[in-house]
C-alpha cells in the first residue's frame, strides 16, 4: 500500500468517524509498512494505538482491505511520525511556511500516556436525537435533554439521568454531545464514562499531573459522565470528582449524569456526593412499554431499507418481537439486525417461522421472569403505600388487602412456593398466603375494582 491510498484509507474514515474523531485518533496515524498480509500503522504512544485498535479497528481493517485485498491483519506499534503528526498545528490550506530550524541540542519531548488520555471520548454519531423514538416511558428524559442540548443558561444543575440497561441513557449522553458540537461548536463538552474518568486520574498522579487533570476537567463548559455507579468504593476518585462538581457548579458550568439507579440509592457512594447529584433534575427511564419497544423496530427497518433493499418481511414479525424481547432495547435491536442478516445471507422472507428459527437462543433468554420483589414493589406504588407497610406486620385494611393481591400474583406470576411467597412478606405462614389468595379470588368474583387493579398490575408486570 502507498503513502497516497494510506491518505485516502484515512479521508474516508474522516467521514465515518467524523470530525472530532478523526482529529483525535485517526490523523496522527502513519502506515509504517505492509508485510506478510499485515499493515503495521504508527501511534504516538501505546494508549493511542489501543484505543484505536479497540474502538476503530474493524472500520480501518474495511478501509485498508478495500485498497489492498492480501491485507488482512493490523499492528499497531509506537512511531515517532506519528508523533510528529500528533503534535504539528495544522496550516492554512495553499499556503507555504518553511518551518524554523530547530536548536541542535533540542530534542523531541518524550510522549506521555496522559496527552491521549485528556482527550475527550469519542461520540458515536448514530446517536442523535433524530435517531431516539419518543414514548411514555422516556419523553420526559428525551424532553430534559432537548433543554439540556440547546446550551443555553444553565437551567438545572446536574442533569442526571438514570435506569436499567438498554434503556437509552447513553444514546442521550451522546446526542446531547453531538448537538452541542453541532450547534454550538464554541463550547468546550467532555464526555467520558465514569471508568475513563477513574483510569485518566490514576494516570495523571502515577505521571504527577494532577494539576493537567483538574485543568482539564475543571474549564471545561459541559461534563459528562456516562455510568456513574461506576467510582462507588473507590474514595479517591470520589474526592476528586466531588471537587471537579463543585467547581464547575461554582461556575455555572453545565454536568450531565447517568447512572443504573437514582443517586439516594448508591449507597456505597459518598454522601456528601449523592447530596450534591440529587440537587439538579433527577430522571428516571422507565423500562419500555410496547409501543415504544414496536416504534424502535419500525424505525430500525427504515433506517435498515438502504442496506437491504430486497428486504421482505410477513406482517406479524415486529409485532412479535415487540412482545417476546422486553427487558433490554439493545438485545431487541441486535435481534432485529440478526434477522436482516440471516434472512439476506439465505435468501428467504423474514416469517414468524424463520424468526422464530433464527432468534431461538435469544427468545428463551428473553422470557420475563417476574420476581417477588417487583410484585411488591408494582402493589405498593399502585395502592400508594410504603413498602415497609405492605410486607409489615399491620393489619388494617389499607394495608392488608394490597398485601392480600401481592400474595395473589406471587402465587400466579412466579414460580415461588408458598413458604417461600411467606418469608418474603415479612416471614409468614404459608396457610397466611393460602389465605390471601382465596381470598382475592373470592374479591374478583364479587368487586370489579378489584378484578381491574389485578389486570392492571398483570399487564404492568408482563410488559
Amino acid at each position: 500500500m502507498t503513502k497516497d491510498q494510506w491518505g485516502a484509507v484515512k479521508q474516508n474514515l474522516l467521514a465515518n468517524v467524523g470530525q472530532h474523531n478523526y482529529k483525535s485518533w485517526i490523523e496522527p496515524l502513519v502506515l509504517d509498512r505492509t508485510e506478510d498480509g499485515v499493515a503495521v500503522i504508527g501511534a504516538p504512544n501505546s494508549y493511542a494505538g489501543t484505543y484505536v485498535s479497540r474502538n476503530f479497528g474493524d472500520l480501518i481493517l474495511g478501509e485498508v482491505s478495500s485498497v489492498n485485498q492480501q491485507i488482512r491483519r493490523l499492528e499497531f506499534i509506537v512511531s515517532q511520525a506519528a508523533n510528529v503528526n500528533a503534535a504539528e498545528p495544522a496550516r492554512p490550506a495553499q499556503v507555504e511556511v518553511e518551518p524554523a530550524p530547530a536548536p541542535e541540542a533540542a530534542k523531541p519531548a518524550k510522549p506521555s500516556a496522559l496527552d491521549a488520555m485528556l482527550q475527550p471520548a469519542p461520540l458515536d454519531p448514530r446517536f442523535t436525537f433524530d435517531s431516539f423514538v419518543v414514548g411514555k416511558p422516556n419523553e420526559l428524559a428525551h424532553a430534559a435533554a432537548r433543554r439540556v442540548a440547546e446550551g443555553g443558561p444553565v437551567t438545572f444543575n446536574p442533569l442526571f439521568l438514570y435506569g436499567g440497561v438498554g434503556l437509552g441513557k447513553t444514546h442521550l449522553m451522546h446526542a446531547i454531545a453531538n448537538e452541542l458540537q453541532k450547534n454550538r461548536p464554541e463550547l468546550t463538552v467532555v464526555y467520558l464514562s465514569a471508568e475513563q474518568f477513574m483510569y485518566r486520574f490514576v494516570q495523571a498522579i502515577r505521571e504527577r499531573r494532577t494539576m493537567d487533570f483538574k485543568s482539564l476537567f475543571r474549564t471545561v463548559d459541559v461534563l459528562m459522565v456516562d455510568d456513574v455507579q461506576f467510582i462507588a468504593g473507590k474514595d479517591s476518585t470520589q474526592e476528586e470528582f466531588f471537587h471537579t462538581f463543585n467547581a464547575l457548579v461554582d461556575q455555572n458550568k453545565q454536568i450531565i449524569i447517568s447512572g443504573d439507579r437514582a443517586p439516594g440509592e448508591m449507597t456505597d457512594m459518598e454522601e456528601r456526593i449523592r447530596s450534591r447529584m440529587q440537587c439538579g433534575l433527577i430522571v428516571d427511564l422507565h423500562p419500555t412499554d410496547y409501543e415504544l419497544r414496536l416504534g424502535i423496530l419500525q424505525s430500525k427497518v427504515d433506517a435498515q431499507r438502504s442496506q437491504y433493499p430486497d428486504l421482505k418481511m410477513a406482517d406479524g414479525v415486529l409485532e412479535f418481537l415487540a412482545h417476546r424481547i422486553s427487558t433490554n432495547v439493545r438485545v431487541l435491536e441486535g435481534a432485529l439486525t440478526r434477522l436482516f442478516a440471516f434472512s439476506s445471507l439465505v435468501g428467504r422472507e423474514i416469517t414468524l417461522d424463520l424468526t422464530q428459527e433464527c432468534l431461538a437462543d435469544i427468545l428463551r433468554a428473553s422470557e420475563r421472569k417476574i420476581t417477588v420483589e417487583e410484585i411488591q414493589r408494582k402493589v405498593a406504588e399502585h395502592y400508594n403505600i410504603r413498602m415497609s407497610d405492605l410486607i409489615g406486620p399491620k393489619r388494617v385494611r389499607t394495608y392488608a388487602r394490597p398485601r392480600q393481591v401481592a400474595m395473589y400474583l406471587a402465587k400466579q406470576l412466579t414460580s415461588r412456593s408458598l413458604p417461600e411467597i411467606g418469608r418474603r412478606f415479612g416471614g409468614r405462614d404459608h396457610t397466611t398466603v393460602i389465605h390471601g389468595v382465596r381470598r382475592v379470588e373470592e374479591l374478583k368474583q364479587q368487586d370489579g375494582q378489584i378484578a381491574e387493579d389485578i389486570e392492571l398490575l398483570r399487564r404492568a408486570l408482563e410488559a
